[in-house]
């Protein structure tokens, strides 16, 4: 078993930043990708970024240049770094860790970009 949480999240101003972290725990050896989602009201869980063993890392488009994902192997965690945020980037956000056959979520952080 594989237990993730996320922590960081909380109230921004637009154009502001905050970072997100997610810490693994339980038998993580076998984590071969971790990633982030994000969830908004009314709407399906989304990409956000993922970064995989082999250091392959993506962004969805509408967070491109703006988010950066960092992965530390050996602590196997990740962190979300999130600048010039935007209303629309309000959302739960969840860490994704998957193993070579079972995926898990942290419980998610709530984020909410407004004036």
């Amino acid at each position: 078993q594989v237990q993730l949480v996320e922590s960081g999240g909380g109230l921004v101003q637009p154009g502001g930043s905050l970072r997100l972290s997610c810490a693994a725990s339980g038998n993580v050896a076998t984590i071969i990708y971790m990633g982030w989602y994000r969830q908004a009201p009314g709407k399906a869980r989304e990409l956000v970024a993922t970064f995989t063993s082999g250091g392959y890392i993506n962004y969805a488009d509408s967070v491109k240049g703006r988010f950066t994902i960092s992965r530390d192997n050996a602590k196997v965690t990740s962190d979300l770094d999130m600048n010039n945020l935007k209303p629309e980037d309000t959302a739960v956000y969840y860490c994704r860790g998957r193993s070579r056959s079972d995926s898990y979520w942290g419980q998610g952080t709530q984020v909410t970009v407004s004036s």
